[in-house]
Formats: C-alpha cells, structure tokens, sequence
C-alpha cells in the first residue's frame, strides 16, 4: 500500500458545491406551502408591557396568524446550558422586556414582505424602566432590577478560599481590563425550517442552521414533549457558527409553536440586522488581575476578581468566567498559587452565549496583558519574563494549581520559531531607532504565549464508515461541520485505513434520521473525537473485510493485506504472493450476496481534554499623532498535535486570526445609557474587511497528544486564543516609551490618542481601581476545577 495520506496538503472535496451554487442553506430549501415569520421585537430595553393589540395586524393582507405570549403556551427555558436555572427566557416576552431586540409578538404570513410589513400594525404599549447596561453598575446598590422579586442582578458567583496568592511577592502588577463585548456575525444568520407534515417516517421536520443538531433535537423532543423517534432534525449547509449557533434559542421555539398551531410548514431567516441584536454575543469580560513576583522575574503568585456580563436571561455565556476563563487563568505559566473569583451580572442587554474561544481568549488576553506589564515593571524583555516562568516540559502531563489536566506541552517551542520568524532582535533595533529619532510613526511588538482546552471533559462521539457492492464507501460521523472541512478530513482517516480513493468515499452528518448520536461541533472537538471515530470504525470495517477477502483467496485473515492496486486504489492480496489480488467491490459484493455488509457505527472515548498552544508575535506601527494602529505583520506559531491536513490548519489559522485580530483593533457592541445599541448594523459595528487585514504568516510546531489515536488536537479556536494579546500588547508597545502603560480593548485611534495625551501631560490613566464589593460575598468554590464542555 502507498504511504500515508494523512499529514498533506489536501482540497477540500465539499468546495466545488458551494461554488457553483449547488448548496442548500435554509433559507433557500424548496417546501411547499411555506410560510413566513417576521417578529416584532422591543424597541425598549427596560419595559413594561401593559397591551398588545394585533387586530390591524391579523387583518393584514397575507397574514396567516399573529401570536403573542397569550396565545401560544410556549415553554420558558435557557439556552445550551442553564447558568441560573431560576431565570429561563420566555420565547415571547411576558409582561415585561428586558433587552432591545426582545420578542414580543410574532406574524406568520404568506410572504416574506407581508410579515415584515404586518410588523407595523401591531400596536404595543410599553412602560418604560429604568436600564443597567455596565455589569458593575448592575451589581451596585440602587441599580434596576432585571427580575425585582430575586433582589439583584447577580446571577451566579464563586471565590476562592484559602491563603492570599499574593503573600511574600516582592513586586505586585495590578491592572483592570476590559474584554469587550462582540457580536458573532456569521455570513448566514439563524434560520429555521418547521415542518409539521414530516416526511415518511417522522411527524415533525425541522431544517435549522445549528453547529448541534443532535442536540437541537434532545432539546426540541423535551421542551415541546415530542416523540425522539418521530422527529427529526437536518442542519444543512450552515454559513458559519462560531459559537453563536448552539442551542436553541428563542425565535426557534416560537416557530416551532407557530408551525405546530397552525399545521403547515414555517420558516424564518434572521435579517442582519436582527442578527446584531439578537444572535447571542460574545466575550464582555471585566478582568482585575494582580500579578506577584520575585525581583529576579519568577512569578510567586496571582489573584484574578472577574465581572463577567450574562445580558438578560442568564444566557450559557454568562457561564464561561465561571468555568473556561478559570480553567485556563494561569495559561503557560508555573504560578504556584492562584485565586479566582468571579460574578456574572444580569443587564438590560442581548443575553450572551459563546464566540469562537469561549472563555479562553478572555483568560489569555488578560494573562499576557498583565505579564507584559510585569515586564515593563522589572524593566525585563517580554520574551524573557515568559520564558522563565514557562511550565516545565518534562512536567507533562500535569495538573494545574486549578486542576487543569494538560496533556502534553512545550511552550518555548512555538515561542523560539515566531521570533526567529520574526526576526525579533532586527525588529527592536529598528524600534530603539525610531525612538531616538523621534520618529512620530512607532514601532510595537507585541508576544503572546497561550494554551487552550478544546474538547473539554471529554467523552464520546459517534463515527461510522460503510463500504458498498461497487466499492465505494459512505463516511458519517455525529459533528456537524459548517466551514471547517470536516467532509475532507473523514474522507482522509478513511482512505488512508482502506486505501478507497477520496472520489470515492462521500459524507453524511447533520440529520437525526441518518447518523444516531452525536455531541456537534464546538470548542475544537470534532477532528479529535469524530475522528477518532472514523478512524475506529475503518479500522473495524477492513478487519471485516480481511476475512470475506480471505474466503476469496483461500488464505488465513493474518495473510491478507492491502496493497497498492496500480492506481485504482488499494486491493487485497496475500503477503508473498502479490499475483493474487481482489478488490474492494469483489469484497464488499461477497458480503451482500451473504446477506451481510461491510459497516461500522461507534463511539470512540476520550477519557479528558487536551489544550492546543502556540505563540504569537504581532507587529505594529502607531501615529502617534493620530491614534492610528497599522499593522505590519503578524506571526502565528501554533501547536494542534499532529496534523492531518497542512491546509484545514492553516485555513483555520487565518480565520482565527481575523477574528482575533479584529477584536484587538476594530469590533466593539455598544449601548448607550437607556440600553440602546448604538451599533446594530454594519454600518455602525467595525467588523473589518479584508482591506483593513494583512497577510498572515503562519507556521505550526507538532506535539502529539496521548488522548486519542490520531494524536490530534483542535486548532479553530487557537488563533483567536493568541492573536488579540499579541496585537494589543503591540500597541501598547509602541508607545509605551511615552508613559503608557495600558490600552483597553479594542485599541481604535482614538483609545490610542487620548493614551498618548494623557501620558505626555504626565498624568497616564491608572490601571487599578478596587473591584466591586460583591466579591467579598460570594460562596467559596468547592473542590478542583471541573473540565466542563466549551464552544
């Protein structure tokens, strides 16, 4: 048989379909009889509601029905995990709204146009309330209560106990940060299909763009009490994720109920414009870290109070300080104790789920920020502050002072090959250059070093490979790809076990009724546990196919092997007697005549997580006349294990490193004081355009991980994870000769100026402020750190 095919560059098999337009999204599935939903949504972000009147509305031309919460009994539930389970969102607001954008009613028409325009006539009279849009302000004594009858806007919060992680530092760094809050932005929005007339062999069937469409499915069967086996689920081809399409939100229930009280099929796609204020958001993190060290740069000890921002309804993002941000707090770093608290505040503002990274971008951003303004405290080269404090190698696997179960790491790995990248001493020579001539353009460099957990806690997933009468072979597998190459991948493992060309080998996920189980796509799992799968499975498929082959040639199993079949693919044949060979459709057809096939459907297990890492180095110009940030290059060294496909990792790499880089200098949700988002269309919200971006220079160092048999680890959300702490740390780099010591998130010009200003009127900002008072308050967290699932 040839050499392996994993670990080359291959094409992606599922691009020619969706360039040539050949794919099916949701939004252009062709059902007959279709209706449309439009919804009305709250124009306030505090509000009481005290009358609907949808008479106009209903009387509209094209207008099917008009639902409110008084009419459908819809049930109130949380998103992909409960972070409160008191405080479920009701699909259809009741008696109160509590963010601008919320549902309060919603129009089911003939046409797309006579729902939107049906919007119009419902009349709704709001009272409006007082609004808390800043976390801490909603902590505060006095501020607006989101649910009056509980007390407050805490929703959930924990501390650590025992001694002060700071005691007997020589120098303590302290700093406050912000991690801004983002909107996801995928090219397709959310979009569902509901169709109550089935199909042959199921009641209900919904098409709906989801990363989980098993687990859309669980929820959707407990929530409306639906048959499982009756009911099925098909996420088509999904434009984009990223953690915001995890769970099933609100607008999916009310179409469900809309599409089951009427009897005839819905469909509802997400304007962009809906997608700002309703897409679950991401990141909103207030960090207060503080940092102790010894003189000579080892790190003795760090204290983390975290305020993290849930929006209304206890959304799962709200969850992430609680978990992802602390698992990951103390990063690449032996920091022999650490202390973590963290709250998460209720506000008059979209609820808030995952965004790619989940928790760990935040913990990263804010670790490498505070170590850099360690560096500049000791007068120490960034690079050597990190190095010295690294975890040892030698060490893994290891338990982290959180309880973190890191597999397997070499932090200086990636680190050594980005500055040779780089060129990092060339670079501050030309940066010291600059300086002493008083150049107005500056240079930064800014270094980020990061770990991150994907698959976290582990578990299973499904995968399974059939091999059909002509020899060709079908691939499934229970996560669900929506741009990240999975169809390419499973082909691979599959091939390169059963030596079947990739022409040959086609793919199945997405569908409830045609793969049985699986956990989906989120916090990097699927290579690592779907292909696992596959790769288990085709290792079961051929064994079973050794023996029908060895029937064939009148030779023992042990014998039989697969060579090379002079370009057609492998053959069976007998070790020592490469004449006699038979072929995968002479193998497979033997099975079908016996009534047999040649099939495996499994889960493989992964007993914990495994945590991907790399280094970063970002490089900057800064006007500092203007605020301008210019980026000059940016280099990206990152460790998923081993690869299997040069060309998904670095695809991913650079989609990584957009998004990243784009929160560091552009993208920002904002309100103003009433809880009004100020930037809810694109013209407002500063998503960056491949005009703004650089090209990347990416790379990748290779560290196996023990956890699973291909060695590999996610790499989507790794990029994200090491590009936003480079790129800021640049930043401040740049001007940091002048007296600036910090820059919040993101670093536009104006930030940058009004830094520059302060610093050169002597009076740069102070980076410390006490944190809220609720921290003192708070239960003490129980026991180790559990490894808890991600997106």
């Amino acid at each position: 048989m040839a050499g392996s095919l994993l670990g080359t560059a291959v094409r992606r098999v599922e691009d020619p379909e969706l360039l040539t337009g050949r794919g099916s999204y949701v939004g252009n599935l062709p059902i007959e009889g279709l209706l449309h939903v439009a919804f009305v949504r709250s124009p306030f972000a505090h509000a009481a509601l005290t009358a609907i009147d949808t008479s106009e509305a209903a009387a509209a031309p094209g207008v099917v029905a008009v639902y409110t919460a008084a009419d459908l009994d819809l049930p109130a539930h949380h998103g992909l995990m409960p972070v409160n389970k008191d405080i479920p969102r009701p699909p259809l607001a009741r008696d109160k709204v509590r963010f601008v954008g919320e549902v309060v009613a919603m129009i089911v028409a003939a046409s797309k146009a006579a729902a939107v325009d049906a919007v119009e006539l419902v009349e709704v009279d709001y009272d409006p309330l007082d609004a808390v849009v800043d976390a801490e302000e909603a902590l505060a004594a006095g501020a607006p209560l989101a649910f009056p009858e509980r007390g407050t806007n805490l929703t959930t919060g924990l501390r650590s106990g025992g001694p002060d992680p700071l005691a007997g530092a020589d120098v303590v760094v302290r700093a406050r940060m912000v991690n801004q809050r983002l909107a996801v932005v995928p090219m397709e929005g959310n979009a569902i299909v509901v169709d109550p007339r089935g199909d042959d062999g199921h009641d209900l069937v919904v098409h709906v763009s989801t990363q989980m469409p098993h687990g859309f499915h669980a929820q959707l069967c407990g929530l409306f009490s639906l048959d499982r086996d009756r009911t099925r689920v098909i996420a088509p081809h999904v434009g984009g994720g990223f953690g915001g399409k995890a769970g099933m939100i609100a607008e999916h229930t009310a179409a469900v109920g809309a599409a089951l009280a009427l009897g005839r099929p819905v469909s509802w796609v997400e304007t962009r414009s809906e997608n700002l204020v309703s897409m679950p958001h991401g990141r909103d993190q207030i960090g207060y870290y503080e940092l102790g060290l010894t003189r000579e740069g080892r790190f003795t000890g760090m204290r983390a109070r975290v305020v993290g921002n849930g929006g209304a309804y206890a959304w799962f993002g709200g969850a992430l300080p609680m978990n992802m941000t602390y698992v990951m707090a103390p990063g690449v770093y032996d920091i022999p104790a650490v202390g973590y608290d963290a709250v998460v505040a209720m506000t008059n503002t979209t609820p808030m789920g995952a965004f790619r990274g989940a928790g760990r971008p935040e913990a990263a951003a804010h670790l490498e920020r505070i170590v850099d303004i360690a560096a500049a405290e000791l007068g120490m080269d960034p690079a050597e502050l990190r190095r010295r404090n690294f975890l040892d190698p030698a060490a893994f696997p290891l338990t982290t002072v959180v309880g973190a179960a890191y597999d397997v790491g070499d932090y200086d790995l990636p680190l050594r090959e980005a500055l040779r990248l780089v060129d990092y001493d060339a670079l501050r020579e030309e940066q010291r250059r600059r300086r002493e001539a008083g150049d107005p353009v500056q240079l930064g460099i800014g270094i980020s070093v990061y770990v991150e957990i994907t698959a976290g806690g582990g578990g299973t997933e499904f995968g399974s490979v059939r091999v059909h009468a002509d020899g060709s072979a079908t691939v499934s597998a229970g996560t669900s790809g929506h741009g990240q190459g999975h169809a390419t991948a499973f082909a691979m493992i599959a091939s390169d076990t059963l030596g079947i060309p990739m022409e040959r080998i086609s793919f199945v996920q997405s569908d409830t009724a045609l793969v049985p189980r699986g956990g989906g796509t989120g916090g990097s799992r699927s290579l690592q546990m779907g292909g696992s799968a596959v790769s288990a499975a085709a290792d079961d498929v051929l064994a079973q196919a050794r023996r029908r082959a060895a029937e064939l040639l009148e030779a023992a199993a042990d014998d039989v092997t697969l060579v090379d079949g002079n370009g057609a693919g492998s053959v069976f044949g007998v070790a020592g007697v490469p004449t006699v060979t038979v072929s995968w459709d002479q193998v497979a057809s033997a099975a079908s005549d016996a009534g047999e096939e040649l099939f495996a459907g499994l889960d493989a297990r992964q007993a914990g997580a495994t945590f991907p890492f790399g280094a970063h180095v970002s490089v900057v110009e800064v006007d500092t006349d203007t605020g301008r940030v210019t980026m000059r290059r940016h280099v990206a060294v990152d460790d998923c294990g081993r690869i299997l496909n040069p060309l998904l990792v670095e695809g991913q790499q650079h989609g990584g490193l957009a998004q990243g880089i784009a929160q560091a200098l552009y993208e920002e949700v904002r309100y103003d004081d009433a809880g009004q988002p100020t930037t809810a269309t694109l013209a407002d919200y500063r998503m960056p355009s491949a005009a703004d971006l650089i090209s990347w220079e990416t790379a990748t160092t290779e560290t196996p991980t023990p956890m699973n048999v291909l060695g590999a680890k996610g790499i989507g959300e790794s990029a994200t994870v090491g590009s936003t702490p480079a790129v800021q740390n640049a930043v401040v780099d740049a001007v940091s000769h002048l007296g600036v010591r910090h820059i919040d998130l993101p670093c536009t010009p104006e930030r940058v100026w009004r830094a520059v200003q302060e610093a050169k009127a002597g009076g740069p900002a102070d980076l410390w402020r006490e944190p809220p008072a609720v921290f003192a308050d708070l239960p003490v967290r129980g026991g180790e750190a559990e490894e808890t699932g991600a997106i």
